[in-house]
């Protein structure tokens, strides 16, 4: 896939932050050291230190764009390049510790392929806390009507089989995470965003969700000379205007989040 856009991601900031606002809440203890795994462009690690300025805080994403964005917007932060793959099985590049009292994420494991088995082994890098949010919205009209697009042709031909990223409910978490001598805390929220201007949930799934296909599209135009980019926006915009309908005050879309924090009791 190609690289993310950080301006298209920051484009909702507040809606975005505010599960990891909540997700904060739950943390007990003040950290020492803090690892933000899939930290993006540097917003929310800069938040971290914020409340914890004493702490030793690294941000980790797989996305060049989005580290260089947050090392330019944050210059007294540490931000490195790498997988959280490589992270659980003890392979951490350099700059980012081994261990660290706080290991958080927010919406970024639903990117990485097999996280539920990457889970235990993360939660044991934490020293303290092991807290993640991710989207639970995989079914919602918004993915769906993704899906089913992308599967017509003459998309289908260019995108592939586009996967759909499920992730977890908090009781599967739960499982995953519960060990004796460790308290584990899961829940969900189902948020209502109210979303300004023109087609704005296209313009929200656009910098998260549909990437995938988006970047596949626009390849094919690339390589062929095709406008497949702007046939698919064209019909999954008119889908998704008439899934989330515009109301006087904007257009109202849910978003449902699944929350994990696991301490060591």
């Amino acid at each position: 896939m190609a690289d993310w856009s950080p301006t298209a991601y920051l484009r909702y900031t507040d809606e975005r932050s505010r599960p990891f606002a909540e997700l904060l809440a739950r943390v007990p203890a003040a950290p020492a050291t803090v690892l933000d795994l899939g930290c993006g462009p540097g917003h929310l690690t800069a938040l971290l230190r914020d409340r914890w300025p004493d702490a030793d805080v690294v941000g980790l994403d797989a996305s060049p764009a989005m580290v260089e964005r947050a090392r330019a917007a944050d210059p007294d932060g540490r931000y490195v390049l790498g997988d959280v793959r490589d992270v659980a099985v003890g392979r951490a590049p350099a700059g980012v510790p081994a261990r660290a009292d706080l290991v958080i994420s927010n919406a970024t494991f639903q990117w990485v392929p097999g996280h539920r088995d990457l889970l235990p082994a993360l939660a044991d890098l934490a020293g303290t806390t092991f807290a993640f949010s991710v989207p639970g919205n995989h079914d919602a009209p918004s993915h769906r009507l993704l899906r089913e697009v992308a599967a017509r042709e003459p998309y289908a031909a260019a995108v592939g089989t586009v996967e759909r990223r499920a992730v977890g409910d908090p009781g599967e978490y739960l499982d995953l995470l519960a060990r004796p001598g460790r308290q584990v805390d899961v829940w969900e929220t189902t948020y209502t965003h109210v979303l300004d201007g023109d087609d704005p949930v296209l313009r929200w799934i656009s910098a998260t969700g549909a990437q995938p296909v988006l970047h596949a599209l626009d390849a094919h135009d690339a390589t062929h000379g095709t406008d497949l980019r702007a046939r698919f926006d064209a019909e999954y915009g008119a889908a998704l205007r008439e899934a989330y309908p515009r109301r006087a005050y904007g257009t109202p879309l849910a978003f449902r989040r699944v929350f994990a924090v696991a301490t060591r009791a």
